[in-house]
């Protein structure tokens, strides 16, 4: 195996794709994901109407499965502030506004951080497990697989704000010094010509998964606590 890798690998072989493909790119997947996470919920809201429709023994929801409406409603407010926030910053970002945009990304995850710790805090508070009646068992999966979904919305904007952030001193077009792109000063080449002109797109993918999570949010809001 030795001999398939060398020193003197020609990085320009799987460097230096133009910015529009992989903005395109970005775009793509951000739909893509969004579909495969509703796949993921629609799951849930299928259990929930099916296992409110069959009532077995009147245990689909025993009077004491209450889980508090105060710390839900905190988590879906905040979903939906962190999709706002990212939304403003989206616009400044357009409008070249880069230190705002920035400070409205640390907001949106802000609110995400705040959320996850909201839900883990109310699953220790609700009184009641998984297995006491269907209610309990959709509340518990979808609040579950909302947290894991959260947790990669953070990390994704996170990253985003981690690149502007790294080359806040560049202008749009200007290249950063060789390697920097990559996080290897040692590779004399980039994975990418211009990172900064990504995060726009990046930010754009994001901003319409962002906004996709929260409307779920919404949808288990009325569900799980109104209904």
């Amino acid at each position: 195996m030795s001999e398939l890798v060398a020193e003197s690998t020609d990085y320009a072989v799987v460097e230096g794709e133009p910015p529009e493909l992989l903005g395109r790119n970005l775009a793509s997947a951000g739909h893509m994901l969004a579909s495969a996470t509703a796949f993921f919920y629609l799951a849930f809201v299928f259990a929930y109407f099916y296992l409110r429709s069959l009532n077995s023994s009147g245990r689909f929801h025993p009077a004491h499965v209450a889980p508090s409406a105060t710390l839900g409603t905190l988590v879906m407010a905040l979903g939906v502030a962190s999709a706002v926030a990212v939304r403003l910053g989206l616009a400044d970002q357009r409008a070249g506004r880069r230190s705002a945009w920035r400070l409205k990304a640390a907001v949106g995850i802000a609110c995400l951080l705040v959320a996850i710790v909201l839900q883990i805090v109310e699953w220790f508070s609700v009184g009641f497990g998984a297995t006491e009646g269907g209610y309990a068992s959709v509340f518990f999966g979808w609040t579950g697989f909302n947290v894991v979904f959260l947790l990669g919305a953070t990390y994704w904007l996170e990253t985003l704000l981690a690149t502007a952030l790294r080359h806040r001193h560049l202008t749009v077009g200007e290249q950063p010094p060789a390697g920097t792109a990559s996080g290897d000063p040692g590779r004399m080449g980039h994975d990418i010509s211009d990172p900064l002109s990504l995060v726009r797109p990046g930010l754009e993918a994001f901003s319409f998964y962002l906004s996709f999570l929260a409307g779920l949010g919404v949808l288990a809001w009325i569900l799980l606590y109104l209904l």
